[in-house]
């Protein structure tokens, strides 16, 4: 993965840093290996933030935030994947882990009528929250081990083109610096 193209779509160190939500990690941000943009560092913020995108709380930010602290992956990366999960996608991905965890646990969907109130969804997740926990973590696992996974593949394939395209360009040089020997003789 080309670190220009990160680096030119992720928020600046001193724009994370000026986060109210991220204030609590204080000191903390100024470690440079969360900045990093290695293999290892991006891979496991994919973890991190496509794992914690999955978790049905509204502290998404923050979580990954942390765990970027402590797994010490690139902060920047593990907290904008977070906003996949957005009020315009979180419907949709909290019911399909919803129905992915009645699957696993031999349960029918409940169908009940919605509606936009405190009192409707404290009476729903009493009983919808094992279902949509048990969905979410499967999903969350999934999501991070196949963003690590692609990550790794991804940058190790452009490495390795990058050298093979590397050695192009110094063979090409050597044939062009013996074609010009060749016509001085």
């Amino acid at each position: 993965m080309p670190k220009k193209f990160l680096r030119k779509y992720l928020p600046d160190q001193q724009r994370i840093k000026q986060n109210r939500s991220l204030t609590i990690f204080g000191r903390l941000l100024g470690d440079p290996n969360i900045w990093h943009l290695h293999r290892k560092s991006v891979s496991m913020a994919f973890f991190v933030g496509l794992f914690v995108m999955w978790i049905p709380l509204p502290s998404q930010m923050i979580l990954a935030a942390g765990a970027a602290i402590i797994l010490r992956c690139n902060l920047p990366i593990s907290v904008a994947l977070v906003w996949i999960t957005n009020p315009f996608t979180m419907g949709p991905m909290f019911y399909l882990a919803y129905l992915l965890g009645n699957l696993m646990m031999g349960l029918p969907p409940r169908h009940d009528e919605f509606e936009i109130s405190l009192h409707w969804l404290q009476s729903q997740m009493e009983a919808i929250w094992q279902p949509l926990l048990l969905g979410c973590m499967t999903l969350a696992v999934i999501s991070g081990a196949l963003g690590y996974i692609t990550v790794r593949v991804l940058w190790r394939l452009h490495i390795v083109q990058y050298l093979k395209d590397k050695q192009l360009r110094i063979k090409k040089r050597l044939q062009e610096h013996h074609d010009k020997g060749q016509h001085h003789d």
